[in-house]
């Protein structure tokens, strides 16, 4: 698995060359270089904070000895009117890096704030919420950091660290069983230890998973089961495997699934439904 500090470095880096390309010509024409400004980072509306770290990195990776002085952290509630952060760098950085930070942290927040509506209606049951790979092409570290900061749990984070067999897997490769052995002896041959999750449609599938899967497959996903067949199909599963329910979740439902006992809710609107929020990056002028 890629190391999170290098898919951050990788992920800035990249942002920062699309916005500023051969130059920030808006800046070069009126600022001098190396002239030194502060910067506070406004909130504008009530939520979940997320994005500290984030844009902290995004200003060392331009100018290593900014002075970064945060007055939130990632989680906390935020209410309009706050200040989250000053920052004191050349000009030029802060003007270069305004745009990926507030992107960043609007997105982040709005996801986090989400996320949190989530969990906090989870509390108190055993259901924990995760996210999915609905995410936004070359964005999908952000989106899934600020879930982890909202409270919910992050799912696979993509392809390469877990094998999920989907429907489409599945009837491609012919059955069930076929597809979970083929899967086992691919992770003994290549990925020892790496976890096997199976998407099941019908009880049927469930059963067949059961029979096929024992000491092979960690988790057994539910996918469009109403919460009535969820409770069924744990009847039968009966914890010999971890449980995921998918698809149709949101929050007016959330508590009937959690009613059932499932391990896990995955929930895509954790962040291709979230409404990024209104924060602001001002010059300070004393």
């Amino acid at each position: 698995m890629i190391a999170f500090n290098d898919l951050l470095d990788k992920l800035i880096r990249n942002a920062l060359a699309e916005d500023i390309g051969d130059g920030d010509h808006s800046t070069l024409s009126v600022i001098p270089p190396g002239a030194k400004g502060t910067a506070v980072l406004k909130i504008k509306e009530d939520g979940v904070l997320a994005g500290m770290e984030a844009a902290e990195k995004i200003f060392r990776h331009m100018q290593p000895e900014i002075d970064f002085r945060p007055f939130k952290k990632d989680g906390d509630e935020m209410k309009s009117g706050e200040v989250a952060f000053e920052v004191d760098a050349d000009i030029h950085t802060i003007l270069q890096c305004e745009r990926l930070v507030l992107n960043c942290m609007q997105r982040m927040s709005g996801i986090a704030g989400l996320t949190r509506q989530y969990t906090r209606q989870l509390e108190g049951y055993h259901t924990r919420v995760l996210d999915t790979r609905k995410t936004t092409p070359n964005f999908r570290l952000m989106e899934k950091w600020a879930v982890a900061i909202g409270g919910g749990v992050n799912h696979r984070f993509a392809l390469y660290d877990m094998i999920m067999l989907k429907d489409n897997h599945i009837d491609y490769c012919g059955n069930i069983t076929k597809a979970i052995e083929k899967a086992w002896d691919y992770v003994q041959r290549y990925k020892p230890g790496m976890a096997i999750e199976v998407e099941t449609r019908t009880l049927k599938d469930v059963k067949e998973v059961i029979s096929a899967g024992k000491g092979k497959v960690s988790r057994i996903m539910l996918d469009n089961f109403t919460p009535d067949n969820i409770t069924e199909a744990l009847s039968i599963i009966n914890r010999q495997f971890e449980t995921e329910a998918s698809g149709g979740i949101n929050l007016s439902n959330l508590i009937d699934y959690a009613k059932t006992d499932v391990d896990f809710v995955s929930v895509g609107a954790l962040i291709h439904q979230a409404r990024s929020v209104d924060l602001s990056l001002k010059a300070k002028i004393v």
